[in-house]
């Protein structure tokens, strides 16, 4: 399954699983970003994302471990 931008419980999915070593409460936007674009799954163009989306992804990410 290819993920875009707006599948942002999936991509939070995929992030939880993949870097279960990193604590979405600690991480920047500018390395979330990287963290999504770089998902093998992620197919979507990069520039495309803004600070909502991080934003959702982010706390979907941290919803996700609790």
């Amino acid at each position: 399954m290819k993920l875009k931008w707006v599948d942002v419980q999936e991509i939070a999915i995929s992030l939880s699983e993949k870097h279960d070593d990193i604590d979405p409460l600690s991480i920047n936007f500018v390395n979330l970003r990287r963290l999504v674009t770089e998902l093998p799954e992620f197919d979507d163009d990069p520039e495309r994302s803004g600070e909502k989306i991080l934003e959702a992804i982010q706390a979907a990410w941290i919803e996700e471990l609790d």
